[in-house]
């Protein structure tokens, strides 16, 4: 099996983080979401990881390269066109069965789901209340027959997730053909669920299997929920800072100072961070951001960010300085 990962979107929603850095490497708990997602599928032993790159994908290149040593893959979706116009760039890599991931999200999955399945396709999904901001599937006697995205009328509260089990990557790719050629694409954006559900128009056995936890990295707020979920998930060593507290669970690197300080709960201090002076509680600092004299929380500081003065709560991006 391979992984297929498109990691070229924008994460507009992400900034100032993402004006720097691809979304996939904004840190949670301790290291980049990217690396949280690929330590739930690595078990399964694929053949090789496909990334589809974009925007400052040099970053994820390098990244990865120096994490894994396993076979590795890159091609660049150049420009923003949706979902199955990245994947159809895979073609000459994946010849056979893929698991595609959307790595803007943490879940919890049991892919021994996946051990002999005969389906052509299967997708993971989770039933929610409020499925109107989502894509949804529609299941008929145990089978996928419609997806069906935003829908108005809650006919199902399945929504999918993002993660979709191919067992013929040649099929996908003959469906995506079909759907380019018939231009169904939202505002210039070509959607896998288009692509799929000409495959169960076709007759394709598609099913659904479900996750347990789904957890959104979409925006501050969500990052935010998704650092504390990871951290009381699986709380981190306790680590002893002689004259200052640590409330656990927190993450704190090796090399980070953290002097005459409270850091916890919910908090995630980076490699080469520092807080001197200061409260940081349910917060995530990255490498390198440093903050003195001041108490914040509900916060976000990217890579070398600085605050020092009185802060209550911050979304700052590499390199920035604030003195309050």
């Amino acid at each position: 099996m391979d992984i297929i990962l498109p990691v070229a979107g924008l994460g507009t929603r992400l900034r100032p983080q993402t004006w720097t850095k691809p979304k996939p490497l904004v840190a949670v708990a301790g290291k980049p979401m990217l690396a949280h997602v690929l330590d739930r599928v690595l078990p399964l032993h694929p053949e090789r990881l496909i990334f589809i790159t974009g925007f400052l994908g040099d970053q994820i290149e390098a990244w990865a390269r120096a994490t894994y040593d396993l076979p590795l893959e890159f091609v660049v979706q150049p420009e923003m066109r949706g979902q199955t116009d990245a994947i159809v760039r895979t073609r000459n890599l994946a010849p056979d069965d893929a698991l595609i991931l959307f790595p803007d999200m943490l879940f919890e999955a049991d892919f021994s789901v996946l051990d002999g399945v005969a389906a052509d396709v299967v997708m993971f999904t989770k039933e929610v209340d409020d499925p109107s901001a989502l894509g949804i599937a529609l299941v008929e006697e145990g089978r996928i027959v419609k997806l069906i995205e935003k829908p108005k009328e809650p006919v199902s509260k399945l929504a999918v997730i993002g993660i979709y089990y191919i067992k013929r990557m040649s099929a996908l790719y003959a469906a995506i053909d079909e759907q380019m050629r018939r231009g169904l694409s939202l505002k210039n954006e070509y959607f896998i669920a288009d692509a799929i559900q000409l495959m169960i128009d076709g007759g394709a056995h598609v099913i659904a299997a479900p996750v347990t936890e789904w957890e959104d990295c979409g925006n501050i707020e969500t990052l935010l929920a998704t650092n504390r979920y990871l951290l009381e998930r699986e709380p981190p060593p306790t680590v002893d800072r002689p004259g200052s507290v640590i409330i656990q669970p927190s993450f704190v690197a090796a090399d980070a100072v953290v002097e005459d300080a409270i850091v916890g709960p919910h908090a995630s201090i980076g490699s080469g961070a520092v807080v001197r002076s200061a409260v940081v509680r349910d917060a995530i600092l990255d490498d390198g951001a440093r903050v003195e004299q001041a108490v914040i929380e509900h916060s976000v500081l990217g890579r070398r960010a600085r605050v020092q003065g009185h802060a209550r709560q911050v979304n700052a991006g590499d390199d920035a300085v604030l003195r309050l």
